[in-house]
């Protein structure tokens, strides 16, 4: 192996290309390149990241450098307090070239708009040689994906996921799907019942790497959200991968059938939390869902549970992609319905009386964690029928999970979340009373609120705030043949009745 100075060229890797595979190291020669990675100030603080999500990717990038090296790469790893460090991607690239005399830098294509313009904007200018190689970790590629939503009216995820599926050939038996049908998710809404005991994800306990990260990340980020303690993470390959067995032989059983429950003070319940470890390189996409489907040909999972997990994976995660890149620049700026109302300051700190929303953000800050129908129904629920601005929205979201990158947390939060982009790819807001949250949860049972009472100051308040935003929302929303039967419902309320619900609404909300 060559010292720095007889490199040739330098290979930058991102925070989120943590993978032996990434195309840019596949196409790499370790004898004369040079691996450049490092931790910069401006990728830590462009939103108030998590302090579990800075540990979780400040050690998995320091671990993978380890990794690398013992792979017989030469590579230069800039820690976030070298004193020369210049604070962004882009002043290291060029602080690297400079300092070695490089002239030819390679990466793989940045997941994010945000960076990936940086880079475009700095190799127009710089005159540098340089290569951007397309991420390859996905199934579908931005082209193919642009190909496929190209003179369609919808862009819905059913239809995308059947092609995937077939290229992919995961759950497909002679060019049909396994199990006689595509999608099983009508199986999988059950809420959790009394009786049900469940696993926790792996728990991995630091090393002196990690150590050492944790210190950091206090240090430096002593303000921002989140308890950095108890971590627990996986931060390597090998370690996300004792994840992914553990949560495949004593979860993913019953993770179909109870995948949008929600029970209080049990955070993980069957979800595998394995997505921060995909996003970021640590698992492949398609081994994951490929252990998923071995495991239902073992017997090991029914088919509910093994088809809904990978449908979230090479179906949702796939078209989120997707659906970011074809609509960036200017996706999060959407605001359909022109909601202005500051995000409350209980998000930071979990302080409300709500219990559904304090079990879901209180677990955000200890975690960095929540599953999806907490983030969908829960906080994101309340978050558009209260009016919020949705881009404060998005922000939150970004901040507050390890799994959180833009390209996947945009789309959710703008476009299904808040509705925000008016519908590209969902048929309609995921507004909800506090009937469905009582119905698929027990965080009722002990709520200061009343979720039976539809009005006033002791009921749940998503039971008024749920008809106030349909009403405020009528000319943008009247015409949805999905809503059709609600707004025919609230036709039927007597007058006294709206004018009740909407009292009950304003007053709440003035007081939040």
């Amino acid at each position: 192996m060559p010292n720095a100075e007889t490199a040739t060229r330098a290979i930058a890797i991102f925070g989120d290309q943590l993978s032996r595979d990434i195309h840019a190291l596949k196409v790499g020669d370790r004898y004369n390149d040079l691996i450049v990675m490092a931790e910069v100030m401006d990728e830590a603080t462009y939103v108030t990241h998590h302090k579990k999500k800075l540990a979780f990717v400040f050690s998995a990038m320091r671990h993978f450098a380890q990794q690398l090296e013992r792979d017989g790469w030469n590579v230069r790893y800039i820690k976030l307090d070298d004193p020369k460090n210049t604070g962004t991607i882009v002043g290291e690239i060029e602080r690297t070239l400079s300092e070695l005399e490089l002239s030819t830098i390679v990466y793989t294509e940045a997941s994010e708009y945000r960076l990936a313009s940086k880079l475009k904007k700095w190799a127009k200018s710089s005159g540098i040689d340089h290569e951007v190689l397309p991420d390859d970790r996905f199934i579908i590629s931005k082209n193919e994906f642009g190909e496929w939503a190209d003179g369609r009216k919808q862009l819905r995820m059913e239809h995308f996921y059947r092609e995937v599926r077939r290229k992919s050939n995961i759950l497909i038996d002679n060019e049909k799907p396994v199990g006689g049908k595509w999608n099983f998710d009508s199986e999988n809404r059950a809420p959790a019942s009394n009786n049900l005991t469940f696993k926790p994800p792996m728990q991995i306990k630091p090393d002196q790497v990690t150590k050492e990260v944790l210190e950091m990340v206090e240090r430096k980020f002593p303000n921002n959200i989140g308890n950095l303690q108890p971590f627990w993470f996986a931060v390597t390959r090998k370690e996300a991968l004792s994840a992914l067995e553990h949560f495949i032989e004593h979860s993913l059983p019953n993770f179909g059938t109870y995948q949008d429950a929600m029970v209080e003070n049990e955070p993980f319940l069957f979800h595998s939390v394995l997505s921060q470890y995909i996003n970021y390189g640590l698992l492949s996409p398609l081994e994951v869902c490929q252990k998923a489907e071995a495991a239902w040909y073992e017997g090991a999972a029914p088919i509910n549970a093994v088809e809904g997990f990978i449908r979230q994976i090479i179906g949702w995660r796939e078209f989120i992609r997707g659906i970011y890149w074809l609509n960036m620049p200017g996706y999060t700026e959407n605001n359909h319905f022109g909601a202005k109302r500051p995000l409350p300051a209980f998000y930071w700190d979990g302080n409300t009386e709500m219990a559904c929303l304090s079990a879901a953000i209180n677990q955000t800050l200890e975690e960095a964690y929540a599953h999806h129908i907490q983030r969908l129904m829960v906080t994101g629920n309340f978050a558009m029928l209260a009016g919020v601005n949705p881009f404060e929205v998005h922000q939150w979201y970004l901040s507050v999970y390890a799994d959180a990158l833009e390209w996947v947390e945009a789309p959710n939060v703008i476009g299904m979340s808040q509705f925000a982009d008016g519908g590209v790819f969902a048929t309609k807001p995921y507004a909800s009373s506090g009937n469905y949250i009582n119905k698929m949860s027990n965080h009722c049972n002990n709520c200061r609120y009343n979720v039976k009472l539809k009005t006033g100051n002791e009921a749940c308040p998503f039971n008024s705030l749920y008809w106030d935003f349909l009403h405020r929302n009528v000319d943008k929303l009247g015409g949805n043949a999905r809503l059709g039967n609600v707004y025919r419902t609230w036709a039927r309320i007597s007058p006294e009745k709206q004018k009740s619900y909407l009292q009950s609404a304003e007053d709440f909300l003035e007081n939040l």
